[in-house]
């Protein structure tokens, strides 16, 4: 009776172990971090916890690079869905690492190279094509069903029209009124937003600090 008494009371600890510490290292880093900003005196600690952190960001990337051949390897062995483009991913990591580790990332190098020959040309492809996506989108799904409906989107058609050279054939003054717009109400209304998500990632930093929020442990 000992014996399964001992084990569950083990088991009961081991558990308590794994919710407590985690959140007692993420309490004390954080506070560290925080507490940098007001005391001198916490800047050797926090120092010290910012090359801690940075070595866990490397084991980390270390998981990420297995994680991506793990999930790949499986999808080319089966050749399932775009598997061919699994290859491309797979082949093009290990060219970065080699080139990366072996050959430097200073400017002037192989890997330095591909990265804007490549890398740049395939990001702005990327979000050139996005923009029409979001374009057209918006165009099929916008409904003007209310007044703040209707003045977003006369602003944007507006905004849109006075940034091309036909605004400016309208009305000579289309462009500086469309700056205007840029900078005073939609300047105000996204400062307005940035603080109100600033006060929302407090809000979620502390709620994390105190315990409150575990879903860094795996937890819901």
């Amino acid at each position: 009776m000992d014996k399964p008494l001992t084990a569950f009371r083990y088991k009961i600890q081991k558990n308590h172990m794994r919710r407590e510490v985690p959140i007692i290292i993420c309490f004390l880093a954080g506070f560290f971090f925080i507490g940098n900003y007001f005391s001198p005196r916490l800047q050797p600690v926090a120092q010290v916890v910012n090359q801690w952190a940075i070595i866990c960001i490397a084991f980390a990337y270390v998981l990420g690079v297995a994680n991506i051949l793990r999930v790949n390897y499986q999808v080319i062995k089966r050749k399932g869905r775009d598997w061919l483009y699994k290859i491309v991913l797979v082949a093009g990591l290990f060219i970065m690492l080699y080139f990366g580790i072996f050959g430097g990332v200073k400017e002037g190098t192989t890997f330095n190279w591909i990265f804007y020959n490549a890398m740049y040309p395939m990001q702005a492809t990327m979000f050139a094509l996005l923009a029409f996506y979001i374009a057209s989108a918006a165009f099929r799904a916008f409904r003007i069903r209310s007044f703040q409906a209707a003045l977003l989107g006369i602003t944007a058609v507006l905004v849109m029209i006075g940034r091309v050279p036909v605004g400016e054939y309208i009305w000579k003054d289309f462009p500086p009124f469309v700056e205007w717009i840029m900078n005073v109400p939609q300047l105000a209304a996204k400062r307005a937003i940035m603080i109100g998500a600033a006060l929302g990632a407090i809000s979620t930093g502390l709620k994390v600090l105190i315990g409150l929020e575990k879903t860094y442990m795996g937890g819901e």
